[in-house]
């Protein structure tokens, strides 16, 4: 079992921290404040701020807003370094709804801008084409999904393959893209949520590819 760290506190936190706790997993949460209760994280895991939890673990989760990680994180080289950095988030910005608007990078990605400013950490991309619910909980679709994984180390890749096996995802639901630039595709399916959302409302979905 791994010591895992989580950076963030919102929804997408509270499911991976619950599940990866609950298949034996240790969590570290971060966040900017220690101050805020997380009512949803049980003892023996712990909370404390972002650079504490980043230097702690062994492999750290991106749950923090995608718009703003960059510059969280790109001031943890030194907790990084040398560390898998899963990244499950997409850089978006807001239109007046506050529901997905335009790429942050619409050439890029964020995982590879993560990157380019972390050349010792060990950057995957997954988990970011679903509903926060499904993250955690893939049998909650009433089909089949895919989720998508995406870095330039095949070490680290293997790490978080068995980690999503370890959040409920079966090896026939695992996409290996490639390297860190595959990430773009995956990133861009954001941009038709907020539709999505108008429509179902927070009804479980997620990215499939069908065969």
């Amino acid at each position: 079992m791994s010591h895992i760290a989580i950076l963030g506190a919102g929804r997408v936190a509270s499911q991976l921290a619950t599940k990866l706790a609950a298949s034996g997993h240790q969590i570290t949460v971060g966040t900017r404040r220690k101050e805020p209760i997380l009512e949803w994280l049980t003892a023996p895991n712990v909370h404390t701020t972002i650079p504490a939890a980043a230097a702690a673990a062994e492999i750290v989760i991106n749950a923090t807003p995608g718009e703003t990680s960059l510059e969280w994180l790109s001031e943890l080289r030194p907790e990084l370094s040398g560390k898998i950095l899963i990244d499950v988030t997409n850089a978006v910005e807001r239109g007046e709804s506050g529901l997905p608007g335009t790429l942050s990078y619409p050439n890029s990605s964020l995982a590879e801008t993560l990157q380019e400013a972390l050349p010792a950490t060990k950057v995957v991309k997954t988990l970011n084409t679903m509903l926060f619910t499904v993250m955690a909980n893939p049998d909650s679709l009433s089909t089949p999904a895919t989720v998508f994984v995406s870095g330039n180390h095949a070490d680290a890749k293997e790490t978080v393959i068995g980690l999503l096996g370890d959040l409920g995802w079966t090896t026939e639901s695992i996409l290996d893209l490639g390297d860190i630039r595959t990430a773009r595709g995956p990133e861009a399916m954001i941009l038709f949520v907020a539709d999505v959302l108008k429509i179902r409302g927070f009804a479980p979905f997620a990215i499939t590819i069908a065969a």
